[in-house]
């Protein structure tokens, strides 16, 4: 009889963390699941580790030859048994002994929803930090409507990634982890089952994910932060295309204005894992033109990429910088009455950013 969980846990060099990541898992209350240690031709002792757990529901397969960790994901994920997959990485941990069994609860009284995921804290020289503010995405237990999640997911991933458990029928409906999105494969396919589920939202963190050199995500920032920006671009311009090919025309006008805000904030200067970035306007431009399917729909992105970054520049009293974008965006063409009452209010310097003000405020 296949179990009710799966637990993924991919690993490479991450043998000293092992351990600690299996023994919460396996110190759960609920006990229906199966652990895969995904060792991906790792040079430590992650064998040795994983052959020290005398539990029949835990598996270890070795990859020959090192396969990347967006292919180990996968075939863990397709090697999976259970019902729900529950991906977590070697260096993360479980911190609460009920977490799979509120998991599983959600999941089994709201079959709309794909995936279950919590707050969660960071781990830091082996201490747990506080709540990760950007992980919090209500103030209680709650289940969203798969296209309210996506309007916030779209601007920001706020999915921890070891905090997400997925109905295993997700992956086999949608797929697993493009290979071409090595950064922010994750944060795609929150996007891709929010689009298509609904999803459920533990207030209580769950997880520990560790803050260390040899994480994941922080190899790739360091590696090539270029890496991380493109990736996080393709998922809001492929995420716009599975909108429009089901129909979602409001979610696409969604992704719009996600996608220029994205560009917008290259142009002023963004942040990966504490590493500035920057996008030129012709670099900007270009890439837009790539993905774009047509010269109007190139002109439409555009456009809300120059409000964008009027927008931010006028946050920060750039004013100049502020009427410029706006006029860049003017000049597009394309009839946005917001625009000209920005440029408006722009124009009467400090009263008109507290009106601004104002309104922002009376909005969130």
């Amino acid at each position: 009889m296949n179990p009710k969980v799966s637990f993924v846990v991919p690993c490479y060099k991450l043998a000293h963390l092992l351990g600690e990541c299996v023994e919460s898992i396996l110190s759960q209350t609920f006990t229906d699941f199966e652990v895969l240690i995904m060792d991906d031709c790792s040079p430590d002792n992650t064998g040795e580790v994983a052959a020290s757990f005398h539990d029949p529901r835990v598996r270890y397969i070795r990859n020959e030859p090192n396969l990347g960790h967006l292919r180990n994901y996968n075939k863990g994920i397709e090697l999976s048994r259970g019902e729900y997959v529950w991906l977590i990485s070697a260096d993360d941990k479980l911190i609460r002994a009920d977490a799979l069994a509120q998991y599983v609860t959600a999941m089994e009284a709201n079959p709309s929803v794909g995936y279950v995921c919590s707050s969660a804290v960071e781990i830091r020289d082996g201490r747990e930090t506080p709540v990760v503010a950007y992980s919090v995405q209500a103030a209680r237990d709650k289940i969203f409507h798969g296209h309210d999640f996506l309007r916030t997911l779209l601007y920001s991933n706020s999915v921890v990634a070891s905090s997400g458990m997925v109905r295993k029928s997700c992956y086999d409906r949608l797929g697993a982890f493009p290979l071409d999105l090595p950064y922010a494969g994750d944060w795609y396919l929150w996007c891709l089952f929010a689009l298509h589920y609904d999803t459920a939202y533990c207030a209580e963190p769950t997880v520990g994910y560790r803050i260390h050199e040899q994480s994941m995500t922080d190899s790739l920032a360091s590696d090539n932060v270029n890496v991380c920006v493109n990736d996080c671009l393709g998922v809001l311009w492929r995420i716009k295309r599975e909108a429009e090919r089901a129909g979602l025309r409001d979610i696409g006008k969604r992704c719009d204005g996600a996608v220029g805000y994205a560009y917008a904030q290259q142009l002023v200067g963004a942040r990966y894992r504490f590493r500035r970035t920057t996008m030129r306007l012709p670099e900007c431009r270009a890439s837009i033109r790539h993905f774009a399917s047509s010269d109007r729909e190139a002109e439409w992105i555009l456009a809300r990429m120059y409000v964008s970054a009027g927008d931010l520049y006028s946050q920060t009293g750039e004013s100049a910088q502020a009427a410029e974008f706006y006029r860049r965006a003017i000049r597009q063409r394309f009839f946005m009455p917001a625009l000209y009452l920005k440029t408006s209010l722009l124009s009467l310097g400090a009263p008109g950013n507290a009106i601004r003000r104002r309104v922002a405020a009376l909005r969130g």
